[in-house]
């Protein structure tokens, strides 16, 4: 037989609120800055932000910024796209990388603490040597 289960004295679980698409964007615009600082990243492939971003601030625009809200929509639009063409122009594997530690699955491992004996002193090979010049 099932058992009726009394409704107050169950938990309530309160659901937490998904901003999927914001947190989403703000995870792609810190991609993109660490990749934008990255050196192994080709410097063409960093010319794509700057791009992006001059064309927010210059006077041509696909549509005019005088019909509001339609206006800066191209804008925002051309900003998405170079920023994702940024990011899929890069190496993957960089990606990847910068994508682990921005979610924090790095792969450092904590060694175990060393003893407190001073290290050794290099070794050091003498032997006799002879310079020869090639004629």
């Amino acid at each position: 037989m099932s058992e009726l289960r009394d409704p107050s004295k169950e938990k309530r679980q309160i659901q937490p609120v998904s901003l999927g698409f914001l947190a989403d964007l703000i995870r792609q615009a810190r991609l993109a800055w660490r990749l934008l600082f990255d050196s192994r990243v080709p410097l063409w492939i960093k010319a794509i932000v700057p791009v992006s971003l001059i064309y927010l601030i210059s006077p041509v625009d696909l549509i005019p910024d005088v019909a509001l809200g339609v206006g800066q929509l191209d804008d925002l639009a051309v900003l998405v796209i170079g920023i994702k063409l940024f990011i899929e122009l890069c190496p993957p594997a960089l990606v990847r990388e910068h994508l682990k530690n921005l979610v924090g699955e790095t792969d450092w491992r904590v060694e175990p603490d060393a003893p407190s004996t001073p290290p050794s002193p290099p070794q050091v090979i003498d032997a006799p040597y002879e310079v020869k010049k090639d004629d």
